[in-house]
């Protein structure tokens, strides 16, 4: 059996998140995976290398494998990021690694209820032994929390039962209750991180090759990227209890996005003092000070608007304020604030809405003081990817504003 899953000891924490977003609650999106939040709760054995997360990290290429014999009667529970109505499921088989060993025969219920009780089916499918994206509606609509997938058995291998891809599809029910602001600092099995909450964009540090994290926070899905100085760097999903005191996340390194992920780790809210490390600025308004003197240029994230709409949303407020702080600190520079957008949409509607958007920047900025001659805007759309389209983690780090030093 292959190992698709490279050991790694990159301890990045978090995943860019949405700002310049054409996507809306109305668009069918996978729902059931990792990078939207989804959970394996009950999962069987495994071969090694082939753990359930792979199962839905969005790659065909990747994918669970059964423990060796284990062929019939293997179960898995998801649990979602709010409850949702699942209305078709694609699966991949082509990649698997042993003929005979694919899934075929399956059953998928749903449960608002709990991982263990109030299921009802809504799919009952038999898989082709090597194909990607097969198609299967939904016999019922029905919103649930919990999806439990039970796999009978497979094409005729006694070794092994192989699922590349579990998709499901839908549209976003309602979002979970936001949590309150979650700064703080967090022990976690790989090192202790702090991380400060302003409006919904997230920043902070880490304890480990001197981290660094920035992103944002929608109910409790975090989306963010981290990185170690030149060390490594990638993006990350943290999906936080309700009580706020503790997540279960995973992390990619950069150019594996589309691959299962290459950690995961548990954390711990230890206290809600931020703390700090030697590192970073330990505020907003410091690190875009930071990065527009060392680099030039600075990602902002946080900063959201109301559907296909140039109008900034109220929860932005304290990020654009940490702008202002930073301008007014330094009266001598002069920015271009960039729109950028994922591929959602097209470019029709993407480019002038990054460009309205860019501008509703700085109308704002304006009206806080800053001189309206030290401000340019440019909206790019689609057209500057800080790194692939496919994935919604890739999407979640395009959707941007940049702030650029004249």
């Amino acid at each position: 059996m292959k190992q698709w899953l490279a050991t790694s000891l990159v301890i990045g924490i978090i995943v860019a998140a949405s700002t310049l977003s054409t996507q809306d609650k109305g668009e069918w999106i996978n729902l059931l995976s990792l990078q939207e939040g989804a959970i394996p709760v009950v999962a069987p054995g495994n071969y090694s290398g082939w753990p359930v997360e792979a199962m839905i990290d969005e790659s065909p290429e990747t994918g669970w494998a059964s423990e060796d014999g284990k062929v019939k009667g293997n179960i898995f529970v998801f649990e979602l990021i709010s409850p949702s109505t699942l209305e078709w499921f694609e699966f991949d088989t082509a990649g698997i690694d042993e003929d005979g060993a694919g899934a075929k025969d399956l059953t998928v219920e749903t449960s608002a209820a709990s991982p263990i009780a109030g299921f009802d089916k809504v799919l009952q499918a038999s898989l082709a032994a090597k194909a990607d994206r097969q198609k299967f509606p939904a016999l019922k609509k029905i919103s649930g929390r919990f999806i439990r997938l039970t796999i009978h058995g497979n094409h005729g291998s006694g070794s092994y039962t192989e699922l590349l891809g579990f998709r499901g599809y839908g549209r976003k029910g309602s979002s979970p209750a936001p949590l309150t602001n979650i700064s703080g600092t967090y022990d976690t099995d790989y090192s202790r991180f702090h991380v400060r909450q302003t409006g919904t964009a997230l920043l902070g540090c880490y304890e480990f090759n001197n981290g660094l994290l920035n992103g944002a926070i929608e109910g409790r899905l975090m989306k963010i990227t981290w990185r170690e100085g030149d060390q490594g760097k990638g993006p990350a999903v943290m999906v936080f209890s309700p009580d706020g005191k503790s997540f279960r996340g995973y992390f990619w390194q950069v150019g594996m996005e589309k691959r299962a992920p290459s950690g995961s780790w548990d954390g711990k809210k230890i206290g809600d003092q931020v703390g700090g490390c030697p590192h970073w600025s330990g505020s907003l308004s410091g690190e875009l000070k930071k990065q527009l003197q060392d680099d030039g240029r600075a990602r902002v994230y946080g900063i959201l608007f109301d559907l296909n709409s140039a109008v900034i949303r109220s929860e932005s407020k304290p990020v654009l304020e940490e702008v202002v702080t930073m301008l007014r600190g330094e009266p001598s520079w002069k920015l271009t604030i960039e729109g950028h957008t994922d591929t959602s949409g097209g470019d029709a509607i993407n480019q002038p809405l990054s460009q309205k958007r860019a501008d509703s920047v700085k109308v704002y900025l304006v009206g806080a003081g800053i001189g309206v001659d030290r401000l340019q805007t440019k909206g790019f759309g689609a057209s500057k990817p800080v790194t692939d389209n496919t994935t919604e983690l890739g999407r979640a780090q395009n959707r941007r504003v940049e702030l650029v030093r004249n």
